[in-house]
């Protein structure tokens, strides 16, 4: 297969590629609002069969989709004319007129932010041997928490000095802070390209679809069955979906049930296969279960949105107890033993 470029890549693979640097969380967020019928499914798509992506090419069409982004608040503040003039004086005549012609939403990336993906520790180790303004410009602009975790891990002397020039530091000349910029991405490529060369792939669809609404997540796996279906099962083996209830242990089953109020227990069963009714039914007391059962029978008709809010709250809580170690959980269709 040929080596991706910007000119060779479609507008949903640049769309795409974007998803997956902005990560799972965002991502599933933007994918819950797109309205067009049909688009979400193929974005999952195009995530799903994406290839490698280089650090150089991620950062040309996060570029790209600045430089669009700019553009439209140009039109939305001061018109067409107003546009035209500020982009002349940014990119030049014919890069403006190709920036209006492809007006698209992006995101704005902020100085260094190539190294708010690298290892805390990698980068506290490798700064340790630079100025100590340089670091604290780099921590200036970083997000806090990813500065903090950094400047933990630098000698203690270093930290005083660095966390002094952060606070005596002052505006910076943006063609000094590019050209920092420029020369610190060449100098830690080794350190930050792990993952910005990492993009797409069912592994990062399935990572989307895990933090993403039910509705989303049974939409895009229908479809993705309809006009994939091996891609389809090779997220589904990655992922967490309701029905994966059946291949959780029995003891799990009965802790995840001590989180749950039973009429939200009963209003996600609706309309769920017996063999996920009858595995929650046999891990309830007796008298508690002909409860659960009375109440579905006498529920009556239901929103399929409802029932789909209380799935994903289910499932919202099977992962965060998963996470926590408290239970254990097998995806997709491995049946994985469990030693007493």
């Amino acid at each position: 297969m040929a080596e991706l470029t910007l000119t060779t890549m479609s507008n949903s693979q640049k769309v795409a590629a974007l998803l997956v640097a902005l990560g799972p969380q965002v991502a599933s967020q933007i994918m819950k609002n797109i309205s067009e019928e049909g688009e979400v499914e193929h974005l999952a798509l195009e995530i799903a069969s994406l290839n490698k992506i280089t650090p150089e090419l991620l950062n040309d069409i996060l570029e790209e989709f600045y430089a669009l982004f700019q553009a439209s608040g140009y039109l939305a503040s001061g018109g067409v004319s107003y546009a035209r003039t500020v982009l002349e004086e940014a990119y030049g005549s014919a890069e403006a007129d190709k920036i209006l012609e492809r007006l698209v939403a992006t995101l704005q990336t902020n100085p260094f932010d190539f190294f708010n993906n690298a290892d805390p520790a990698q980068l506290a180790t490798s700064f340790q041997n630079e100025n100590a303004q340089l670091v604290a410009l780099v921590l200036a602009y970083l997000k806090p928490d990813r500065s903090a975790a950094i400047l933990g891990g630098l000698p203690t002397d270093m930290q005083t000095e660095v966390a002094t020039r952060i606070a005596e530091m002052d505006r910076t000349n943006p063609e000094v802070l590019r050209e920092v910029e420029r020369i610190l991405e060449s100098k830690f490529s080794s350190v930050v390209t792990a993952d910005f060369s990492l993009a797409g792939g069912v592994e990062s669809l399935a990572e989307i679809l895990n933090r993403a609404d039910r509705s989303t997540e049974k939409l895009i796996l229908d479809n993705l069955e309809n006009e994939d279906p091996e891609v389809a099962e090779q997220v589904r083996e990655l992922m967490f979906v309701f029905e994966d209830l059946v291949h959780i242990d029995d003891r799990s089953i009965q802790r995840i049930l001590r989180e749950v109020e039973t009429k939200d227990l009963g209003l996600a069963l609706k309309g769920v296969g017996d063999d996920v009714r009858d595995k929650i039914l046999k891990n309830m007391s007796e008298r508690a279960s002909a409860m659960l059962a009375d109440d579905m029978e006498f529920m009556g008709p239901v929103r399929s949105a409802d029932v789909q809010e209380k799935q994903t709250f289910i499932v919202s809580v099977i992962r965060s107890l998963e996470a926590s170690g408290e239970i254990q959980i097998s995806r997709g269709t491995d049946e994985d033993e469990f030693i007493e």
